[in-house]
């Protein structure tokens, strides 16, 4: 008698005859993403120019950043419902057109509110954009192009806001503050009209409704990011104890106990409750946003210290940060070879660590210091340590998610990027404040080492949570999308 032994299907050949897409999705969404990250920090170098031009105080100028975050990490939730309940194609094309005209109407603003105006339409913009971006690219692709295309997302969010800096500076110095808006343009249309060609149209998303959507929970949820920041800023000016600081703090809590209510009681609300029971994605989310806090308050101080103490211009600032993009692409790459034969956790907690080891190094440098010295290899460090953290987060974030909440769970993700880089700069910039003006070179030194003390505190935090929470097993490739209930 003959047996037959029953074949067990090999992962690995199944993943070989998964049939590839092009990669024409995957260019075009990344392609806008570029645009959003770069006007995280293109404006930083470009600041006292703007300033000067605009006649601004520090305040206002201190908005141009942070009108931005505000809009874009307060809107992302509602931008990643808004690409599940729509089109993710006509969300995406839309986002795209409002943020290039809202970047040229903003080089053309001849008044700091013309300009912060401005900017928050961009933040708007962005927060349509980004989420329904990424899950084009989530539902897209299959296996290895899956994996590969979320680990390329993951690598320009943490690379565009280092090459900002450069990008902002060089511009300045060669032509005017306006062409760092101006220059989106012709990118924007560019994306635009390709993705008119090139991005597949949504076939479930006939007769879906915006009645659907949770504006409540939206307002609370801005609102509440809104008077955040601002308590971090005033505390800068005011003090901790002013009026001005604790009624933002106060009002900024009372508005997120708000959004927690608004979403208990929500038929259709703006995130969905059973989506908090995937690990992966609140964790990877939690790192997401200390990680980019951490980047974004390092451009910021630095900028800061090289300009005020070293004298740097804008374009040599810019140049500055070149060594850093760089060794944020390594590091990337370091994590992409790493995540073959380690699990997401380890490769996250180890870059946080080595993150927390170059802040500790950075907050060394003195008024006598260098920038080969005293900045560099702190700031080298910093790269390696904050690529390797992108990658295993975004690859990892997006597995469990079915199709039908891959906006809202994009959404979710981004705006621990976004909310991440908004309260980087401020609470590193209150910690900085607290030993002296930033203004004054003094100052400059003193908060220089005391803000990256606090980073390199955060870091070591954000590690815990990476080591205890990030999945304990290998990121497979063609990572599920499926919901645990």
């Amino acid at each position: 008698m003959t047996t037959h032994t029953p074949q067990v299907p090999d992962p690995v050949s199944a993943e070989a005859r998964l049939p590839k897409r092009s990669w024409s999705v995957l260019a075009v969404a990344l392609a806008a993403q570029i645009l959003v990250v770069l006007d995280i920090s293109v404006v930083n170098t470009a600041l006292p120019s703007i300033g000067r031009s605009l006649e601004l105080d520090g305040g206002q100028l201190q908005w141009l950043v942070t009108a931005y975050l505000m809009m874009s990490g307060g809107g992302l939730l509602l931008g990643g419902r808004i690409a599940d309940l729509l089109s993710r194609r006509a969300v995406f094309l839309t986002g795209l057109a409002l943020f290039t005209i809202a970047s040229l109407v903003s080089g053309f603003a001849d008044s700091g509110g013309q300009l912060i105006a401005a900017r928050a339409v961009q933040g708007l913009s962005a927060a349509l954009l980004t989420p329904s971006a990424l899950s084009l690219v989530t539902t897209s692709y299959d296996g290895e192009q899956r994996k590969l295309g979320l680990a390329i997302w993951g690598a320009v969010g943490s690379l565009g806001v280092a090459l900002g800096v450069l990008l902002g500076g060089a511009v300045t110095t060669w032509t005017s503050w306006e062409f760092i808006f101006w220059l989106n343009v012709p990118v924007g249309g560019i994306a635009l009209a390709a993705g008119l060609l090139v991005l597949p149209p949504d076939a479930d998303r006939v007769g879906a409704s915006l009645t659907r959507l949770d504006l409540p929970g939206a307002a609370t949820v801005i609102g509440g990011l809104v008077a955040l920041v601002y308590g971090l800023g005033a505390s800068a000016t005011h003090g901790w104890s002013s009026v001005q600081t604790m009624g933002s703090l106060v009002t900024s809590g009372v508005l997120v106990v708000a959004f927690l209510a608004v979403e208990r009681r929500a038929s259709d609300p703006l995130f969905p409750p059973h989506v908090w029971k995937l690990r992966t994605l609140v964790s990877s989310t939690t790192v997401m946003l200390g990680v980019t806090g951490i980047l974004v308050g390092t451009v910021f101080l630095t900028s800061i210290f090289i300009q005020t103490v070293l004298g740097f211009s804008a374009l040599d600032a810019g140049l500055a940060f070149l060594p850093f993009a760089l060794a944020i692409t390594v590091g990337t790459i370091v994590a992409r070879h790493l995540m073959a034969h380690l699990s997401p956790r380890s490769v996250a907690t180890a870059g946080l660590l080595l993150a927390a080891g170059a802040a500790a190094l950075m907050s060394t440098a003195s008024a006598t210091s260098s920038y080969a010295g005293g900045i560099l290899p702190g700031l080298v460090g910093l790269g390696l340590g904050v690529g390797m953290v992108f990658v295993p987060v975004s690859v990892t974030a997006m597995s469990g998610i079915p199709a039908s909440h891959a906006g809202v769970a994009s959404g979710f993700l981004m705006t621990g990027h976004e909310v991440g880089a908004a309260l980087g700069v401020a609470v590193l910039s209150a910690v900085a404040s607290t030993a002296g003006s930033l203004t004054s070179p003094a100052g400059a030194v003193a908060g220089f080492e005391r803000g990256f003390l606090a980073a390199a505190v955060i870091a070591v935090a954000v590690a815990l949570v990476a080591r205890w929470r990030m999945p304990s097993t290998r990121a497979e490739a063609g990572a599920g999308m499926h919901m645990h209930h």
